[in-house]
């Protein structure tokens, strides 16, 4: 396994601390808190920590799997994935924070089920669909906004707000492109 893959499972590994001590924290399970009750202030602050690791880890495996041409079936199916697992994870929890509202999460959520659906259809007759810079606005934006409301400051309250809004927009702005520019695929299998 070369060294983007291994970033690409190091980033699917660090969801489960990040959840784990971003939901720990707040529903003070006894476990949680016999194990890290000296913590539990700095909890929103530790899972920021790690889904900003996690995060860096994305723009590190692919910059070094182009840089030396280490780009690998494995990592081009775990990458999207392992990605989409960290910030479907961070949306519902921050759901069960009340952090964000569900039917944004479920608009995110969605998104990323029908453009996985469309690839799928896609690959199957041979076309590569490649990100779009709407699509990497979208990825960009959605970091922020996970950021914003796990750190939860209310200085930063109306900002977080703003980036919510935009990373929603371009949710479905990226869906839309997708669709229109790639419409032929789901009607003749081809671009």
């Amino acid at each position: 396994m070369n060294l983007p893959n291994k970033l690409t499972v190091f980033r699917v590994i660090l969801i489960v601390p990040f959840v784990l001590i971003l939901l720990g924290g707040y529903a003070q399970w006894d476990w949680f808190m016999t194990l890290f009750g000296g913590i539990l202030e700095y909890t929103d602050y530790i899972a920021l920590g790690i889904f900003i690791v996690a995060s860096l880890t994305d723009l590190l495996d692919g910059k070094i799997a182009r840089k030396y041409n280490l780009v690998t079936n494995f990592g081009k199916f775990m990458d999207p994935l392992a990605d989409k697992l960290l910030v479907c994870a961070a949306l519902i929890c921050l759901i069960e924070l009340e952090r964000i509202p569900s039917w944004i999460v479920i608009i995110i959520i969605s998104r990323e089920f029908i453009i996985s659906g469309f690839r799928l259809v896609a690959a199957d007759n041979q076309v590569v669909i490649a990100a779009s810079y709407w699509g990497k606005f979208k990825t960009t934006f959605q970091m922020v906004m996970v950021c914003l409301m796990i750190a939860n400051m209310d200085a930063l309250s109306l900002l977080t707000q703003i980036v919510m809004w935009i990373a929603v927009v371009l949710t479905i702005v990226s869906l839309v492109d997708y669709l229109v520019k790639n419409k032929g695929v789901l009607l003749d299998g081809k671009i």
